[in-house]
Protein backbone atom coordinates (compact mmCIF):
# COMPACT_ATOMS: atom_id res chain seq x y z
CA UNK A 1 0.00 0.00 0.00
CA UNK A 2 1.08 3.77 0.02
CA UNK A 3 4.14 4.34 -1.48
CA UNK A 4 4.90 0.55 -2.44
CA UNK A 5 7.29 1.91 -5.15
CA UNK A 6 10.54 2.02 -3.63
CA UNK A 7 10.52 -1.02 -1.27
CA UNK A 8 8.94 -3.17 -4.86
CA UNK A 9 12.08 -1.22 -7.22
CA UNK A 10 14.24 -2.50 -4.30
CA UNK A 11 13.24 -5.96 -3.62
CA UNK A 12 13.72 -5.97 -7.45
CA UNK A 13 17.15 -4.50 -7.94
CA UNK A 14 18.53 -6.44 -5.10
CA UNK A 15 16.59 -9.78 -6.56
CA UNK A 16 20.13 -11.48 -6.78
CA UNK A 17 20.63 -11.41 -3.05
CA UNK A 18 16.61 -12.50 -2.20
CA UNK A 19 16.07 -15.64 -0.53
CA UNK A 20 14.36 -17.34 -3.62
CA UNK A 21 11.97 -19.59 -0.68
CA UNK A 22 10.21 -16.11 -0.37
CA UNK A 23 7.59 -14.83 -2.81
CA UNK A 24 7.16 -11.03 -2.11
CA UNK A 25 4.12 -9.45 -3.76
CA UNK A 26 3.17 -5.69 -4.00
CA UNK A 27 -0.23 -4.88 -3.81
CA UNK A 28 -1.24 -0.97 -4.05
CA UNK A 29 -4.07 -0.63 -6.88
CA UNK A 30 -7.74 -0.37 -5.25
CA UNK A 31 -8.91 -2.19 -8.36
CA UNK A 32 -9.71 -5.80 -6.35
CA UNK A 33 -8.37 -7.96 -9.54
CA UNK A 34 -4.76 -7.05 -8.63
CA UNK A 35 -5.15 -8.57 -4.81
CA UNK A 36 -7.50 -10.97 -6.51
CA UNK A 37 -4.96 -12.65 -8.81
CA UNK A 38 -2.02 -12.32 -6.01
CA UNK A 39 -3.86 -13.91 -3.18
CA UNK A 40 -4.71 -17.07 -5.65
CA UNK A 41 -0.70 -17.14 -6.03
CA UNK A 42 -0.41 -17.35 -2.46
CA UNK A 43 -0.98 -20.18 0.30
CA UNK A 44 -3.05 -18.64 2.96
CA UNK A 45 -2.15 -20.52 5.67
CA UNK A 46 1.34 -19.25 5.15
CA UNK A 47 1.28 -15.93 3.97
CA UNK A 48 2.31 -12.72 6.11
CA UNK A 49 0.60 -9.76 5.14
CA UNK A 50 2.44 -6.51 5.28
CA UNK A 51 0.04 -3.73 5.61
CA UNK A 52 2.02 -0.22 5.06
CA UNK A 53 0.40 3.16 5.59
CA UNK A 54 2.08 6.33 7.55
CA UNK A 55 -1.61 7.11 8.65
CA UNK A 56 -3.83 3.64 8.13
CA UNK A 57 -6.15 5.99 6.66
CA UNK A 58 -5.15 5.96 3.18
CA UNK A 59 -8.17 4.65 1.27
CA UNK A 60 -6.42 2.27 -1.47
CA UNK A 61 -3.89 1.17 1.19
CA UNK A 62 -6.78 0.35 3.66
CA UNK A 63 -9.43 -0.94 0.84
CA UNK A 64 -6.67 -3.58 -0.35
CA UNK A 65 -5.96 -4.57 3.71
CA UNK A 66 -9.93 -4.70 4.35
CA UNK A 67 -10.37 -7.29 1.24
CA UNK A 68 -7.20 -9.29 2.21
CA UNK A 69 -8.46 -9.64 5.71
CA UNK A 70 -11.92 -11.07 5.06
CA UNK A 71 -10.05 -12.95 1.71
CA UNK A 72 -7.66 -14.80 4.99
CA UNK A 73 -10.24 -14.77 7.58
CA UNK A 74 -12.93 -16.58 4.98
CA UNK A 75 -10.29 -19.09 3.50
CA UNK A 76 -9.80 -19.96 7.59
CA UNK A 77 -12.95 -20.63 8.17
CA UNK A 78 -13.27 -23.01 4.88
CA UNK A 79 -10.33 -24.88 6.12
CA UNK A 80 -11.87 -25.43 9.81
CA UNK A 81 -9.27 -23.24 11.50
CA UNK A 82 -10.24 -20.97 14.27
CA UNK A 83 -9.61 -17.01 13.51
CA UNK A 84 -9.41 -16.49 17.22
CA UNK A 85 -5.73 -14.03 16.66
CA UNK A 86 -5.67 -14.58 13.23
CA UNK A 87 -5.41 -11.66 12.00
CA UNK A 88 -2.76 -10.77 14.77
CA UNK A 89 -0.45 -13.20 13.30
CA UNK A 90 -0.76 -12.87 9.95
CA UNK A 91 -0.51 -9.57 9.45
CA UNK A 92 1.82 -6.74 10.47
CA UNK A 93 1.87 -2.94 10.36
CA UNK A 94 4.02 -0.16 9.27
CA UNK A 95 2.61 2.96 10.26
CA UNK A 96 2.63 5.97 12.47
CA UNK A 97 -1.14 5.34 13.83
CA UNK A 98 -1.20 2.81 16.77
CA UNK A 99 -4.62 3.70 17.39
CA UNK A 100 -5.98 2.73 13.64
CA UNK A 101 -3.86 -0.40 13.40
CA UNK A 102 -4.98 -1.49 16.89
CA UNK A 103 -9.02 -0.86 15.16
CA UNK A 104 -7.79 -2.98 12.16
CA UNK A 105 -7.00 -6.02 14.28
CA UNK A 106 -2.82 -6.11 14.15
CA UNK A 107 -1.29 -6.25 17.64
CA UNK A 108 0.44 -3.72 18.64
CA UNK A 109 3.94 -6.06 19.08
CA UNK A 110 3.60 -6.35 15.24
CA UNK A 111 3.45 -2.67 14.28
CA UNK A 112 6.34 -1.18 12.98
CA UNK A 113 6.53 2.11 13.74
CA UNK A 114 8.35 5.46 12.31
CA UNK A 115 8.58 8.68 12.67
CA UNK A 116 5.24 10.93 11.00
CA UNK A 117 8.06 13.77 9.17
CA UNK A 118 9.11 10.93 7.07
CA UNK A 119 7.64 10.99 3.50
CA UNK A 120 6.57 8.15 1.26
CA UNK A 121 9.25 8.76 -1.31
CA UNK A 122 11.72 8.37 1.39
CA UNK A 123 10.29 6.13 3.77
CA UNK A 124 12.53 3.21 1.99
CA UNK A 125 14.91 3.53 4.70
CA UNK A 126 12.75 3.53 7.35
CA UNK A 127 10.00 0.58 8.57
CA UNK A 128 8.74 0.81 5.59
CA UNK A 129 11.52 -0.94 4.40
CA UNK A 130 10.43 -4.10 5.95
CA UNK A 131 9.90 -5.94 3.08
CA UNK A 132 13.13 -4.78 1.57
CA UNK A 133 14.83 -6.42 5.02
CA UNK A 134 12.93 -9.66 4.30
CA UNK A 135 13.48 -10.15 0.70
CA UNK A 136 17.28 -9.81 0.95
CA UNK A 137 18.04 -10.57 4.80
CA UNK A 138 19.09 -8.63 7.43
CA UNK A 139 22.98 -7.97 7.10
CA UNK A 140 22.20 -7.20 3.43
CA UNK A 141 19.82 -4.95 4.44
CA UNK A 142 22.54 -3.41 6.63
CA UNK A 143 24.48 -3.23 4.01
CA UNK A 144 22.18 -1.07 2.09
CA UNK A 145 21.35 1.06 4.35
CA UNK A 146 25.38 1.58 5.19
CA UNK A 147 25.93 2.35 1.43
CA UNK A 148 22.79 4.63 1.85
CA UNK A 149 24.18 6.85 5.01
CA UNK A 150 27.71 7.02 2.97
CA UNK A 151 26.37 8.64 -0.03
CA UNK A 152 24.41 11.21 2.19
CA UNK A 153 27.29 11.96 4.44
CA UNK A 154 29.25 12.44 0.29
CA UNK A 155 26.59 14.78 -0.32
CA UNK A 156 26.77 16.17 3.08
CA UNK A 157 30.40 16.30 3.02
CA UNK A 158 32.52 16.48 -0.32
CA UNK A 159 33.25 20.04 -2.38
CA UNK A 160 30.42 20.69 -4.90
CA UNK A 161 33.65 19.65 -7.83
CA UNK A 162 33.32 16.38 -6.32
CA UNK A 163 29.80 15.66 -5.38
CA UNK A 164 27.71 13.38 -7.44
CA UNK A 165 24.44 14.28 -6.19
CA UNK A 166 25.22 18.01 -7.21
CA UNK A 167 27.12 17.25 -10.12
CA UNK A 168 24.26 15.17 -11.57
CA UNK A 169 21.74 17.95 -10.73
CA UNK A 170 23.76 20.30 -12.43
CA UNK A 171 23.91 18.45 -15.34
CA UNK A 172 20.40 17.70 -15.62
CA UNK A 173 19.72 21.97 -15.70
CA UNK A 174 22.04 22.40 -18.17
CA UNK A 175 20.39 19.67 -20.09
CA UNK A 176 16.81 21.19 -19.85
CA UNK A 177 17.85 24.76 -19.63
CA UNK A 178 20.13 25.22 -22.57
CA UNK A 179 19.16 22.11 -24.57
CA UNK A 180 15.62 21.90 -24.06
CA UNK A 181 15.85 18.32 -23.00
CA UNK A 182 12.68 17.15 -21.47
CA UNK A 183 13.53 13.96 -21.25
CA UNK A 184 16.03 11.80 -19.04
CA UNK A 185 16.80 8.33 -19.73
CA UNK A 186 18.86 6.65 -16.80
CA UNK A 187 20.61 3.06 -18.52
CA UNK A 188 21.78 1.00 -15.92
CA UNK A 189 24.04 -2.12 -16.96
CA UNK A 190 21.90 -4.65 -14.55
CA UNK A 191 19.14 -6.76 -15.81
CA UNK A 192 17.66 -6.11 -12.17
CA UNK A 193 17.67 -2.36 -12.10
Amino acid sequence: GGSDLGPMMACEALRPFSDRRISMHFVSNIDGTHLSEVLNLVDLESTLFIIASKTFTTQETITNALSARNEFLKFLSSRGISEAGAVAKHFVALSTNAEKVKEFGIDEENMFQFWDWVGGRYSLWSAIGLSVMISIGYDNFVELLTGAHIMDEHFINAPTENNLPIILALVGIWYNNFFGSETQAILPYDQYL
